[in-house]
This record gives structure tokens, sequence and C-alpha cells, in this order.
């Protein structure tokens, strides 16, 4: 059990002392930055998606007629 305290107390110093933090804004800045990413991908993967799924319909439905 006192490795474990010793640990946690040696993470919480690490993390507090020697860890550099990004400034809120610009982590704000880069969250809205991924989120936009996200958003445009998403859709063109759908897009991609929805176009691959029509053109596999019309082909079994050419095949099977």
């Amino acid at each position: 059990m006192a490795g474990l305290i010793n640990y946690l107390q040696e993470s919480y110093n690490e993390l507090k002392n020697h860890v550099t933090w990004t400034p809120l804004s610009e982590a704000q800045r880069l969250t809205v930055v991924v989120v936009v990413f996200t958003i445009i991908f998403s859709l063109a993967i759908w897009g991609v998606d929805t176009v691959f799924s029509r053109a596999i319909k019309a082909y079994f439905n050419l095949v099977g007629a």
C-alpha cells in the first residue's frame, strides 16, 4: 500500500511541477479545430459511402435483372 501512495504522490508532483500545460485559450482553439476537421472528415466519408452504396445497388439491379 505504501508503494501505491508513493506512486500517487510522485505522479502528482510530476504533473504539478514538471509538466508544461497548454494555455486554456490555445487548448480551446485546438479543440475547435479538431471538431471542425472531424465533422468535415465524417461528411466526406458519408459522401463516399453513399456514392459506393448507390453504385453497388445499381450494379446488382443490372445483374439481377
